[in-house]
C-alpha cells in the first residue's frame, strides 16, 4: 500500500469516529486507539496520543454548540474534571511504562470492558432519577450544581440537580488513569457515570461529557508530548477528519435517536476490542 493512501484512510476513519462520538458523548480516542493499533502500521505509543489529541480536538470542536444549545454544564464539568485532569498525568506516566503488549492485551480488555459497561448503561437508562425528584448532597449544594437546560425534543425545560458528587469525584478520578494510560479519551465513562450515578438527564450528560473531554484529555497529552510520542502523519489528517464529522454530529445530537447510535458504538467497539485483544497476545 502506497504511503500517502494511509492519511487518506486515516481522514475517513476519523470523520466517521468524529460524528459517532459526538452523538454517543464519547470521547474519539475510545474508538480510534482500538480501531488505528488494530488495522493500521503504528506503534501503540503514537496511536495513543493521537488517540488524546483526537478526542480533545474532537471535544472542542463540538464543544461551543453544545454550550450554546445549554447540553452541557460548566458549572458542572469542571470539579468533576479538575479530578480527572490530575489522574489522567499518572495513567500517562504508567503507560508508557509498560511493555507495549501487556498494554495491547490490557486496551483490548478494557474496551471490551468499555462495550459491556456502554451496553449495561443502555439497559438501564430509564432507571437514573428524576432530575425534579433528585436530592442534592452536601458537595453538590456547596458548588451549586443545578440548572435548568431545554429539550427541544419535548419542547419542554428539564430541571436537574447533582447528586452522589463525592462517589462521582472518586468515579471520575478512574477515569482519569484509564484514560490516560490508554490513551481513550473519557467519554465512555462519563455518561454513565453522570447519568446513572449523578442522576442527571442523559442528554445533558452526553452534552457536559464532551467538554470534560477537552479538560481531562489537555493534562494528559501533555505527557505524550514531552516523550516525542505525537507523530504528526498520524494526528494531522486524524484531528482534521474528527474536527469536521464532531461539527455534523453536534448537529445531529438533538435528533439521532440514541438507541441506535449506542448500538452501533458497541458493535463497534466489540470488533475493536477483540481485534486490540488478539494483537497484543500476538494471534
Amino acid at each position: 500500500m502506497e504511503w500517502w493512501l494511509w492519511p487518506l484512510a486515516l481522514f475517513a476513519v476519523s470523520f466517521a469516529i468524529g460524528v459517532v462520538a459526538v452523538l454517543a458523548g464519547i470521547g474519539g480516542g475510545v474508538l480510534f486507539v482500538p480501531i488505528v493499533s488494530g488495522f493500521f502500521p503504528f506503534h501503540l505509543d503514537f496511536v495513543r496520543a493521537a488517540g488524546l489529541l483526537l478526542a480533545l480536538t474532537g471535544a472542542l470542536s463540538a464543544g461551543p454548540a453544545l454550550l450554546r444549545g445549554g447540553l452541557a454544564s460548566v458549572r458542572l464539568a469542571l470539579p468533576l474534571a479538575l479530578v480527572g485532569s490530575v489522574t489522567s498525568v499518572v495513567g500517562a506516566l504508567v503507560g508508557l511504562a509498560l511493555p507495549t503488549d501487556a498494554v495491547q492485551i490490557a486496551l483490548g480488555a478494557t474496551i471490551l470492558g468499555i462495550a459491556t459497561v456502554m451496553w449495561r448503561a443502555g439497559k438501564a437508562d430509564n432507571l437514573a432519577p428524576r432530575p425534579a425528584d433528585a436530592a442534592a448532597d452536601p458537595v453538590s449544594s456547596a458548588l451549586r450544581m443545578h440548572g435548568v437546560y431545554h429539550d427541544a425534543a419535548v419542547r419542554r425545560d428539564v430541571p436537574w440537580q447533582a447528586q452522589r458528587t463525592p462517589a462521582a469525584l472518586v468515579a471520575f478520578a478512574g477515569i482519569g488513569i484509564l484514560a490516560g494510560m490508554f490513551g481513550l479519551g473519557a467519554g465512555w465513562a462519563n455518561v454513565p457515570v453522570l447519568n446513572l450515578l449523578m442522576g442527571l438527564p442523559l442528554k445533558l450528560s452526553v452534552g457536559t461529557s464532551g467538554f470534560l473531554l477537552s479538560v481531562i484529555d489537555t493534562s494528559a497529552v501533555w505527557i505524550y508530548l514531552n516523550r516525542g510520542a505525537v507523530l504528526p502523519m498520524l494526528v494531522v489528517p486524524s484531528i482534521v477528519g474528527v474536527m469536521l464529522g464532531a461539527k455534523i454530529g453536534a448537529r445531529l445530537l438533538r435528533i439521532a435517536p440514541g438507541a441506535i447510535v449506542r448500538r452501533i458504538v458497541i458493535a463497534l467497539l466489540l470488533i475493536a476490542g477483540g481485534r486490540a485483544l488478539l494483537k497484543g497476545l500476538g494471534i
